[in-house]
């Protein structure tokens, strides 16, 4: 079976039936058409297509009725309306029947290109949210009710009180505490569920293919803009976009995104023309946002833009009741996905894990669940906590600072002492040890520890290598 998409092309006249076949080709996809709309639902019974292209006149049954029939039989399939008249009621039929898009003949190859690529990104995306719904539904159930917690109790409030508004939502907690779940959540409980739910991580891309992926672009705007692009924010059109690290974002794009926040209007790169959306925002960071606009790297009109409601998801390890009930969930969850028949966890696993800080929040917790599940033993997982541990109450006890004879001081000598010198060596420790814990934090990621000491990453692997630390020691 090809796994091309197969495209149905509906048209009464064999001219047009032949070019769309070679121009249909041409762009890779497999296609097949046919003369009216009784054989096009007849063909529906031996071949599935993944997208319609649709003549409005047609013998016998036209194509707006075609389209009503259509949408009954395969409603997810996208279904672009082709027509040599053009008349705004056909039009306005069509869209409320659910035609994707209505194309006036003769229409350039560039635009069936674009109808294309907007309908089934547009079905993908509706996939998704289909596909992500009940997973989505069953995690937010673990991670937002189960317990008793005080401040899970104010998350599911907030959460509640705004999700049948547009108001833009800011989710704020460390990483791996499940903010991405809290964005699904408010969408799930919005009145744009049945559209789309897009998510950009903006700390993933450079400033520069960033904006073409939440606006995109022209044509020709840029070297390789071979043909139009449309940006997330227009596949988010009456849906919701959801921000990741939105501080990661570089301010002069900041600029661009608080314009669509006031006005939600935008400009493709190389675009003239405005193009309007309207886009519920949901924004979420790890980051103190404060703290950024303090130091310039974000923008203070754009923080009171989507500071508006704020959820903050508390870390794991301050809502340590959930646990039982995550792990059950996640062993469940992992034991359908690895067909394995792990059941429970040992009694002395489950007393090591409501006693372990949890740096990593509920990611590290399904992480180290999985991989029990996965080699079927919870000894490594007990080590690599067992480890974790001591390096770090090693690092809590005041060891190297307060030796004053390990800093070289010798108050037997009767010789003087070297005040400038001794600084020097304790600073150098105490930048060891800095080093050294927030490498264990960030499980020797070398560029986000970078990020965290506020160094450059260059800067880091010199004093790594100045101080002899190597992940291996």
């Amino acid at each position: 079976m090809s796994d091309r998409f197969r495209v149905l092309v509906i048209d009464d006249d064999p001219g047009v039936r032949d070019y769309m076949e070679a121009l249909v080709s041409r762009q890779g996809y497999e296609v097949f058409a046919v003369a009216d709309g009784e054989q096009a639902l007849a063909s529906l019974q031996e071949t599935r297509p993944d997208l319609v292209t649709l003549d409005v006149v047609l013998p016998g049954m036209d194509g707006l009725a075609t389209l009503g029939q259509l949408k009954k039989l395969i409603p997810d399939v996208p279904v672009v309306m082709l027509s040599g008249h053009g008349q705004a009621r056909n039009i306005v039929e069509a869209m409320r029947l659910g035609a994707s898009d209505f194309l006036r003949k003769p229409f350039e190859v560039e635009e069936l290109e674009l109808a294309f690529q907007k309908a089934l990104e547009k079905r993908a995306l509706k996939q998704e949210v289909q596909r992500l719904r009940d997973r989505v539904r069953s995690e937010t159930e673990m991670l937002l009710m189960c317990g008793d917690n005080v401040l899970m109790k104010e998350v599911r409030d907030v959460i509640e009180q705004v999700a049948s508004t547009d108001i833009t939502v800011l989710v704020r907690g460390e990483s791996g505490t499940g903010k991405e779940l809290v964005a699904r959540t408010v969408f799930q409980l919005s009145d744009r569920r049945e559209r789309a739910f897009v998510k950009v991580n903006c700390a993933a891309l450079p400033s520069e293919l960033l904006e073409s992926e939440l606006f995109g672009f022209e044509k020709g705007a840029f070297t390789g803009a071979q043909k139009r692009k449309l940006g997330k924010f227009e596949y988010a059109d009456r849906g919701t976009i959801f921000l990741d690290e939105i501080s990661e974002m570089h301010p002069n794009l900041q600029a661009k995104l608080l314009q669509v926040l006031q006005d939600g209007v935008f400009s493709r790169l190389g675009g003239e023309g405005d193009v309007q959306v309207d886009t519920r925002v949901i924004a979420a960071t790890n980051r103190n946002l404060e703290e950024a606009v303090a130091d310039g790297s974000f923008r203070e009109d754009l923080y009171y833009r989507i500071n508006v409601v704020t959820i903050t998801v508390p870390p794991l390890r301050d809502r340590k009741d959930s646990i039982p009930m995550l792990v059950d969930h996640f062993l469940g969850k992992n034991n359908d996905q690895y067909k394995k028949n792990v059941e429970h966890l040992s009694p002395e696993t489950m007393n090591v894990f409501m006693r372990y800080h949890w740096p990593g929040n509920v990611r590290e917790l399904e992480n180290m669940v999985r991989r029990m599940v996965v080699l079927g033993s919870e000894q490594s997982v007990l080590d690599e906590i067992a480890s974790r541990s001591s390096q770090e109450k090693r690092e809590q006890e005041p060891t190297d600072l307060l030796d004053l004879e390990a800093l070289g001081v010798d108050f037997s000598s009767g010789d003087g002492i070297d005040l400038k010198a001794i600084s020097r060596r304790a600073a150098q420790v105490a930048e060891k040890r800095v080093i050294e814990r927030v490498l264990g934090q960030t499980r020797w990621n070398r560029k986000e520890a970078a990020k965290q000491l506020q160094i450059s990453y260059k800067a880091l692997l010199y004093k790594m290598k100045e101080n002899g630390l190597s992940e291996g020691r």
